[in-house]
């Protein structure tokens, strides 16, 4: 093993970090190098522990090495590792698509249920999958005018093309925009203030009085939209907008690759909602932040329209060369086991109200607002600084030195600790963010 300067020059010769400045990483010093991990805790090639404040980017659900996932995966493993779903089946994709239709029975709905996945590797190619199905179904139904989408303002569904377009943050987005198709965008409140939401209703029946006979679907984030800085709606809020979308004939897609399995108190986050979605994405949590894994599930009236005589050619023309791939779909199947056997939905609301009692311990006269929905929470900070001070950042980089791991997003603090976490360790978490705050 080469020792850390090492590490550290090569890191710097070789890796392209994602949503990182080159310069700036270049120039702070040594970077944290995580050489493994036990339970809550990240360990670094020098042996020092860090609390996962942010689950390894919203996707750990037990801690890390869970004994179960992990026996799991070496099982597979002895099995074998990975087969294409081209032209083959495989085994644990199958009881895997089975019981994410099961799963999804909780959330209620008149529309059809969630039958049918498509796998994918993570959160923006499900919501790619999920785009091009839904306009491949409204021209395949013969509704050929229907070619564009409505996604809500400052929305986030991932980084590859299609996903960016129904994106709505400019800091990232801005500069694709050339390469990409204009949605029609729905006004999204940052709080769940019914006054605000009302207002904002009144602009988007505009908008799909507007557009919505020309719209394939709508898609949102349900309740918190994660990546702009933890902006919440209402369930109220997202039933409205779900409604005027469906009564103006578009599909409706919930992507819930951050929301999803267990993130906002429920299993998925459209069950506090009571709508059943045509269409629903899933990653992050879905293998337990093992392995990268996505599902695009969709309801029996979606793929019908894609069974035809091969000559008509109303296949689904998509795939990934690691779809449904079984060491990724082994540590799924035994992250739903772990959250049976651990009893993790039961168990969310002390550690949901942990959060919650050591959010409101922060120093309030450097704190605007603190969002928080099950476990996301977001500290929006109260400061002076101009943008290029980024506090947010300095924040993070002292609960850092405390033994903590956090994540800016502009001024805001992400806390998003795994879901087994226990409330001793999310108050240990909390504190070191107030104490950082208070340091900067």
């Amino acid at each position: 093993m080469p020792d850390t300067t090492t590490l550290t020059r090569w890191d710097l010769d070789h890796i392209w970090h994602p949503f990182t400045q080159a310069m700036e990483w270049e120039e702070n010093g040594p970077p944290l190098i995580i050489d493994r991990a036990e339970g809550m805790y990240l360990i670094d090639v020098d042996g020092k522990k860090y609390l996962d404040g942010t689950s390894s980017l919203w996707t750990n659900v037990h801690g890390h090495r869970h004994p179960g996932i992990d026996q799991g995966i070496k099982n597979q493993l002895a099995k074998i590792a990975h087969s294409t779903l081209l032209g083959l089946a495989g085994t644990p994709s199958i009881l895997l698509a089975r019981r994410l239709a099961e799963l999804l029975e909780r959330i209620p709905g008149e529309t059809p249920g969630l039958t049918r996945t498509f796998y994918s590797d993570s959160g923006s190619t499900a919501v790619e999958v999920a785009l091009k199905m839904a306009f491949q179904w409204q021209q395949q139904s013969g509704h050929t005018h229907r070619t564009r989408f409505a996604a809500l303002e400052q929305a986030y569904h991932g980084d590859t093309i299609g996903s960016v377009s129904v994106g709505g943050i400019d800091l990232f987005h801005q500069i694709y925009r050339p390469m990409l198709f204009d949605a029609v965008r729905i006004p999204a409140p940052d709080r769940a203030d019914p006054e605000i939401e009302m207002q904002m209703l009144k602009v988007a029946r505009q908008r799909f009085a507007t557009h919505g006979d020309t719209l394939a679907a709508l898609i949102v984030e349900p309740l918190v939209q994660g990546a702009s800085g933890m902006r919440m709606h209402s369930p109220d809020y997202l039933r409205e907008i779900i409604g005027m979308a469906r009564s103006h004939g578009a599909l409706v897609i919930v992507d819930e690759v951050a929301t999803g399995f267990g993130r906002t108190g429920t299993m998925f986050a459209m069950e506090q909602v009571g709508v059943r979605p045509d269409l629903i994405c899933l990653a992050k949590g879905l293998s337990g932040g093992y392995l990268p894994l996505a599902a695009t599930v969709v309801s029996d009236r979606i793929y019908d329209a894609f069974r035809a005589p091969y000559t008509e050619h109303k296949t689904l023309f998509h795939g990934h060369t690691y779809t449904g791939n079984a060491l990724a779909v082994a540590a799924a199947l035994a992250n739903l086991d772990a959250f049976e056997a651990d009893r993790i939905i039961e168990n969310l609301p002390d550690r949901i109200d942990a959060l919650s009692t050591a959010l409101s311990a922060l120093p309030q006269d450097r704190v605007a607002e603190i969002r928080q929905k099950g476990l996301m929470a977001g500290v929006v900070l109260k400061h002076d600084y101009p943008p290029q001070h980024r506090y947010a950042h300095r924040v993070c980089m002292a609960a850092r030195a405390l033994g903590v791991i956090v994540r800016p997003l502009g001024d805001v603090v992400v806390i998003m600790p795994p879901l087994a976490m226990s409330p001793a360790h999310i108050f240990e978490v909390v504190n070191a963010v107030g104490k950082a705050i208070q340091e900067n």
